[in-house]
């Protein structure tokens, strides 16, 4: 928003900017310890889990845009860590499923073979970003 305002010395006028400030609820980890929401924390976690795999940061940048607006959304000042992890592998089995699989095997602490056998296998189940935009639409247009 922008203001013009008067200094009430020297009557000199002048521009002000306003921008809404954004407040990221607090993270509530595990342990039941607090600590503020980091974005860079979020990041890097993604692309760890996306490392050397072929997703551009165009389509990072809009997951991790997309998890903000969730938690915004939410109107809550604190938010389970948990939460958090849940929309990053949602928005990580659309993106990569590859990614996928590190990301949870590490978030879920996977301690066996069959434990990524059933993630593998529920995501042979769904199809993936780019069978979805292969498929026709159904009313075609014209």
């Amino acid at each position: 928003m922008r203001r013009r305002r008067e200094c009430s010395e020297c009557r000199e006028r002048f521009t002000t900017y306003e921008v809404a400030e954004l407040n990221l609820p607090r993270v509530v980890k595990s342990n039941g310890s607090r600590e503020p929401f980091r974005e860079e924390k979020l990041r890097a976690g993604m692309l760890r889990a996306l490392e050397k795999r072929p997703v551009g940061s165009d389509r990072i940048e809009e997951a991790l845009n997309r998890i903000k607006k969730r938690l915004l959304a939410r109107g809550e000042r604190e938010v389970p860590s948990r939460l958090i992890g849940e929309n990053v592998m949602h928005e990580l089995s659309a993106l990569d499923h590859v990614a996928y699989v590190r990301f949870a095997s590490v978030y879920r602490s996977f301690e066996d073979v069959d434990e990524f056998r059933k993630v593998i296998d529920h995501l042979e189940r769904q199809p993936n970003a780019d069978q979805i935009k292969d498929q026709s639409d159904l009313f075609p247009s014209d």
